[in-house]
């Protein structure tokens, strides 16, 4: 896409609050965000509510958290103002009316009469002539009259666009010239029974009166641009210039949607992330989901993959995005995680972690351990003993232990069985050997625990597990935890010593 004028450039992005915040539309918000940074332009965020049956109340704040939690701020929309408002298509209502007016007036659009149900009947009249269907335009029309005396007597009349007898050829900048011949068409709506106006008109008439100058959306809107360009037509608009961004498909080759969550539960299985809070909730970073996704149908060349947001801008240009769908490896993002988890700063990755708990608890904190209050010091420390990790989900998993009760440990049979008991208790007896050695200690520090059980090590000629996993069985209650002297020296010497000694009084008990 060359720019000539790019101070004008102002693209939007126009999420519909139906539900959360879809992946995709964090790449196409990603996409346009990139293109308005690299030119110096304007990202206007407007929100598409005109479907009230579909509104789902809490999603617009959700939609602009998630936008907020990837780093992706807009210049104009909803907290932000601007000279274009308002940004809720809701609160636009009076000028898509005027618009509508026009056309009416003009004889592009008329009022089409027909009940639900006489719609019905003409819609399987023709699937079973001809296997499909298409509006038929009624002749003569209905008058402006006729329609408004309709609607007068309460029926829920519809507005259609009268499409031209010609074909329609979109100038995509990714996709090149794509046409819709003219036997295509067909009268679309334009103003709901409702009397709220559909997406088309919407659309059309906040890209022309907020200044889009290029619209990237996903290629499941290919269709509805011709309808769009012949509204533009219509109402005498100037048209953007497009692009349309490929599909995102699961790696398996399905597309990639909100229904994947309700199946897997149907199936019993854990629900995918789908929407970009499932990727918060998961344990994700957005240094790399944002990293992850720029790379679905996009490529910078010089075979470069991690980059961050900056890096990405001056890489961006829309020429480089394929027409090819791109597929969605989880495994993949995963693997990027773990770099960004490794390569980020330690104060920005406590930042992350605590947006991270944040999101897990409702907008709360955790405010207790088993040693006292919650610090930022303390959940360095969390981190430095989880180096490694892939999602703040698995740092969860290994830490817990650390938020619960001594007398809340609940051991896993299975681990206690291969742990403690195999070989004739022989984790057992590991466990009351360390447990005087620990009683002993009179410095409790990593490097000390390290130094203790390393000479156990070698004083027994056994391996590192030997030692290790009949500790974690006993302060843990599983076999996953940081690595052993540090699970000891963030559980500290009270409630470690107190936890190995209810685990063996718990062999007590069974025996």
């Amino acid at each position: 896409m060359t720019l000539q004028d790019s101070g004008n450039v102002r693209v939007r992005f126009a999420p519909s609050p139906t539900g959360y915040l879809h992946i995709g539309g964090a790449r196409t918000v990603l996409f346009n965000w990139l293109l308005a940074r690299k030119y110096g332009g304007k990202l206007i965020l407007r929100i598409e509510d005109t479907d009230r049956t579909r509104h789902v109340e809490d999603s617009v704040g959700q939609i602009l958290d998630d936008l907020r939690w990837l780093r992706l701020t807009w210049d104009e929309g909803p907290e932000a103002g601007g000279a274009f408002g308002p940004y809720y298509q809701s609160e636009r209502l009076d000028l898509y009316n005027k618009y509508l007016d026009q056309l009416l007036a003009s004889g592009e659009a008329y009022y089409a009469l027909e009940t639900p149900e006489e719609l019905g009947a003409m819609r399987a009249a023709a699937e079973k002539a001809t296997g499909g269907f298409r509006y038929p335009r009624p002749d003569p029309l209905p008058s402006i009259e006729e329609g408004l005396a309709v609607r007068a007597e309460g029926r829920a009349v519809v507005v259609r666009l009268k499409m031209p007898a010609a074909d329609i050829t979109v100038d995509d900048e990714i996709l090149g010239q794509v046409t819709v011949a003219a036997d295509q068409h067909e009268d679309f709506v334009i103003q709901k029974g409702d009397g709220f106006p559909t997406y088309h008109l919407a659309c059309v008439v906040d890209d022309e009166l907020m200044k889009i100058s290029h619209v990237l959306r996903g290629q499941e809107h290919l269709m509805n641009t011709p309808k769009h360009i012949a509204l533009q037509r219509a109402l005498g608009f100037s048209t953007p210039r497009y692009a349309h961004l490929p599909v995102i498909f699961n790696i398996d080759g399905s597309k990639m949607s909100k229904r994947d969550k309700e199946k897997a539960i149907k199936k019993g299985l854990p629900p995918p992330e789908i929407d970009v809070h499932d990727f918060r909730v998961a344990g994700y970073l957005p240094e790399a989901v944002l990293n992850f996704i720029s790379l679905l149908g996009w490529s910078p060349g010089e075979d470069r993959e991690q980059f961050d947001l900056q890096e990405m801008t001056t890489l961006f240009s829309v020429d480089r995005i394929g027409k090819t769908n791109a597929k969605f490896d989880r495994e993949k993002l995963q693997s990027f995680n773990t770099d960004w988890a490794a390569r980020l700063s330690e104060d920005r990755l406590l930042e992350a972690y605590k947006e991270y708990l944040s999101a897990n608890l409702d907008g709360g904190e955790i405010s207790e351990w088993v040693n006292g209050p919650v610090t930022d010091a303390v959940l360095r420390l969390i981190l430095r003993a989880c180096r490694g990790f892939r999602t703040f989900r698995q740092v969860d998993a290994k830490v817990r232990f650390l938020f619960t009760a001594d007398d809340d440990i609940v051991y896993d049979p299975k681990a206690v069985k291969k742990v403690l008991k195999k070989n004739d208790g022989a984790g057992y007896a590991m466990l009351e050997d360390l447990l005087n050695r620990f009683e002993a200690l009179t410095e409790w520090t990593g490097d000390v625990l390290e130094s203790l059980l390393n000479r156990v090590m070698t004083e027994k000629e056994t391996k590192l597990g030997h030692v290790a996993q009949p500790i974690r069985v006993a302060i843990t209650g599983a076999t996953i935890s940081p690595s052993i002297h540090e699970s000891l020296f963030l559980l500290g010497p009270e409630h470690s010593l107190a936890r190995i000694r209810l685990c063996l009084a718990k062999r007590e008990d069974e025996s």
